[in-house]
């Protein structure tokens, strides 16, 4: 008998079984790293431990404020960054004359709802036409963003800010 036609065939090494395997458990790590980091820690101990020389620079009264992850009138930039982290959007304007900056903070919440999915669908899967009518009730999770604090910079130093409670 001659060979078998299908061990005759030269496949890339990831086209086997085992390479499969290899590979989705190569994209599977990949995915969980980028999610771990993605979640890493993001207090102010940790912004401190980042950025140990902008910290050094601060005075007693803000090293401790920042440490608490609080506000002062009259911090600088770094301060505030250090506390509360880098801000979602910058905003640059003239406020009295005067260079003003505006840091915002957002956040977002979960909303639930409970809904009704379905509809009819067609097309091609594998070289197969499929079609059908599916359909079903259940949770869906909507993430709402919302401005969570606000800190407001006059010629570089902190004038105003607010927290949403």
């Amino acid at each position: 008998m001659e060979g078998n036609r299908w061990n005759s065939c030269k496949r890339p090494h990831w086209m086997g079984m085992y390479g499969m395997k290899k590979t989705i458990l190569y994209a599977f790590a990949a995915g969980a790293t980028f999610w771990m980091a993605s979640c890493a820690p993001s207090t102010p101990e940790y912004r401190i431990s980042e950025r140990p020389a902008a910290f050094e620079a601060l005075n007693a009264k803000h090293k401790e404020l920042v440490r608490k992850g609080e506000l002062a009138k009259g911090m600088g930039k770094d301060a505030v960054a250090l506390a509360w982290g880098s801000p979602s959007r910058r905003v640059d304007g003239l406020r009295d004359g005067k260079n003003m900056e505006r840091w915002e903070y957002q956040g977002s919440r979960a909303v639930v709802n409970h809904n009704f999915f379905g509809g009819y669908r067609s097309g091609y899967c594998g070289g197969y036409r499929y079609s059908g009518l599916g359909g079903g009730f259940g949770p869906q999770v909507t993430y709402i963003p919302y401005r969570k604090s606000t800190v407001w910079f006059v010629s570089g130093r902190v004038n105003e800010w607010e927290s949403v409670r």
